[in-house]
């Protein structure tokens, strides 16, 4: 189930990226899109369609989509603060303390982000940086085959240390018959200090915290994974709103050695490949013999997990083991793929640190597995994905706030440097810069 392979074969499979816009789509999907439209359109095309309806048509193209799309016929309207307090009380105590106490380290954590505004005197007059929180962001939690308040957490939180006035969440509603949006999220939105709460999911929810509704004010910046269709989304308002990054499937790569515990290993792969089909769960390692360990170790443990076919097709299309010649070329290869989790099960890992250059979280050791990084280790477990990790970061204060330049020389230092800028601006052949520089100089032209 877990496929071994050398670096060179991993390289031209499960190692190798495909751009987000030369990712394959699947004839089931395509059929879906043409039956639904009426018309063979690609996914960028039937989003393109379902922006523009709820741009001009705000929420009437709100409640068409989501009855079309998620078969519930509900009209756009925030979750009222009675409901969000009846669903906190309405989880199991456990539940509440885990929620509780999971945020409580969050917000500890990116308190300590260094996050401040600054000014010099020693350039001339006053030069320095204001940073000023964002006012109102929009944060999509996916709903998908499982509810997230860890996701309501790990976005939130970080936006309200930040400051942000005006929190915004949309999730995809539940079945019909159900309660809209499942009470654990409700009540992970109350403990994270959420403003608003819509159960409204898909393309449609991105359009509608791009340009506003009737119901939905407009946000100012969009946080926030989802499927392919809100992913292309998210890329075609980039402009009209901000927009966090383009989220791909979740990815974890083990760099192991003959110390580590192969159960666990196969435990920590496992519980990657369980989020989704498309999920990646590799393993790197110099250790033949490991490799032969956490093979069994998988086919043992899978028996008792419920969503065991979603784990198999995963580890089939996306995982495997990957034989390499030493640690060296383990962490080689890591840094080329530019994992979203790089977990290093070896002995003394923070020997290895200074050699990681891409991943969006590093964890040390055994006993740092990557489901506590998901749910509570500190850091928001959101995080660069699809190789983005080589320039990207994981969410943090700083993605909510924004920096404004403070610009204040004195007249000194303006005549010194007046002439400079205008030189620079000649060279551009750009007169009227030049001349607004000259002019400080003597008074004319």
């Amino acid at each position: 189930m877990l496929k071994e392979y050398d670096p060179q074969t991993a390289r031209q499979t499960i190692l190798k990226r495909t751009p987000p816009d030369e990712m394959a789509v699947s004839q089931r999907v395509l059929d879906g899109i043409a039956e639904l439209f009426g018309e063979a359109l690609t996914p960028e095309q039937a989003v393109s369609k379902i922006l523009s309806d709820v741009r001009a048509n705000g929420d009437s193209a709100l409640q068409k989509w989501t009855r079309a799309l998620d078969q519930i016929d509900l009209a756009p309207a925030p979750v009222s603060k009675a409901a969000l307090q009846s669903a906190s009380d309405s989880i199991s105590p456990a539940q509440r303390a885990a929620l509780e106490k999971a945020a409580a380290r969050i917000e500890a954590f990116h308190r300590r982000q260094p996050v401040t505004s600054w000014s010099t005197n020693e350039l001339g007059g006053t030069l320095g940086q204001i940073l000023r929180p964002i006012q109102r962001v929009g944060l999509y939690i996916p709903g998908g085959t499982a509810p997230l308040p860890s996701t309501v957490l790990m976005s939130a939180i970080p936006a309200r240390v930040a400051g942000v006035k005006e929190i915004v969440i949309v999730t995809p509603p539940s079945a019909a018959g159900r309660p809209p949006i499942n009470p654990i999220i409700l009540a992970a939105c109350a403990i994270a200090g959420v403003n608003e709460v819509y159960p409204l999911g898909g393309a449609q929810a991105i359009a509608a915290l791009a340009y506003g509704t009737q119901t939905i004010r407009r946000v100012d910046k969009i946080f926030g994974p989802g499927n392919l269709f809100v992913t292309l989304a998210k890329r075609q308002v980039y402009g009209v709103v901000g927009i966090d990054g383009l989220a791909g499937p979740t990815e974890t790569m083990v760099i192991a050695d003959e110390s580590a515990n192969p159960a666990w290993v196969a435990a920590d792969l496992l519980a990657q490949a369980e989020h989704d089909v498309l999920a990646c769960a590799i393993l790197l390692t110099s250790s033949q013999s490991l490799i032969g360990k956490v093979q069994m170790e998988v086919a043992r443990q899978i028996e008792g997990c419920e969503r065991a076919e979603i784990i198999a097709a995963s580890l089939e299309s996306r995982g495997g083991a990957v034989l390499t010649r030493d640690l060296g070329e383990a962490v080689q290869l890591a840094n080329e793929y530019a994992p979203e989790h790089l977990a290093l099960s070896i002995r003394e890992p923070s020997r290895w640190v200074e050699k990681i250059n891409n991943a969006g979280g590093v964890f040390l050791g055994e006993h740092s597995f990557e489901v506590l990084g998901d749910y509570l280790a500190g850091p928001s477990h959101v995080m660069p994905t699809g190789g983005s990790a080589r320039f990207a970061s994981p969410l943090n204060v700083l993605d909510f706030v924004k920096i404004i330049s403070l610009i204040g020389l004195d007249d000194k230092t303006a005549q010194e440097i007046s002439s400079t800028a205008a030189i620079i601006a000649e060279a551009e052949g750009l007169d009227a810069h030049k001349n607004a520089a000259l002019i400080r100089l003597d008074g004319s032209l």
